[in-house]
């Protein structure tokens, strides 16, 4: 993946899911390592914030909407609940406002897990709030499949010049 194309092919998505259960292996390690000295309940509500705030409510609407559109709203709130930069800042402001302790590993322990175990990372506007597979991006994924590999390869004729346009255009959907 670069600045020009963002996307993942299924093997470097699974690497990057492999990164992410490592560093779940490494947190959860942790947690073992000094299960005696965690704060169960701040662990568990730390654990739980996240998809309490930033899943639960898309969640909810999403199933609610019986497949049509949310309100970006939702996608706002789980892309905020499950960011690195919102996770480092409750940490810090835990571990500064109340103090550092065991228990703040629960929070890289959601994040990695989501992201290792789960393959859930944050959610962009065009695409279905719970996981389904869009339709241009399959077709997307087969010619991509199908391209030569290099620079100045020929284009597949299979992708569609709305895919091709929205792409040079810088569309972020």
């Amino acid at each position: 993946m670069d600045p020009l194309n963002r996307f993942e092919t299924p093997v470097t998505f699974r690497l990057l899911r492999a990164e992410y259960a490592a560093g779940l292996l490494l947190s959860a390690g942790l947690m073992v390592a000094h299960w005696d000295a965690i704060n169960w309940p701040v662990a568990v509500g730390l654990f739980a914030y996240i998809d309490i705030f930033g899943y639960l409510p898309g969640a909810w609407a999403h199933h609610r909407a019986k497949g049509r559109p949310i309100h970006r709203g939702y996608y706002v709130l789980y892309n905020t609940m499950h960011s690195w930069l919102t996770a480092g800042a409750v940490v810090a402001l835990w571990g500064w406002l109340v103090h550092w302790e065991w228990a703040l590993l629960a929070v890289p322990v959601h994040l990695c897990g989501d992201r290792g175990l789960l393959g859930n990372f944050l959610k962009p506007f065009g695409v279905a709030f719970e996981p389904k597979a869009h339709p241009a991006f399959t077709t997307f994924e087969r010619a991509l499949a199908a391209a030569p590999e290099g620079p100045g390869a020929a284009r597949p004729a299979e992708v569609p010049a709305t895919v091709g346009r929205a792409a040079a255009a810088g569309d972020t959907r």
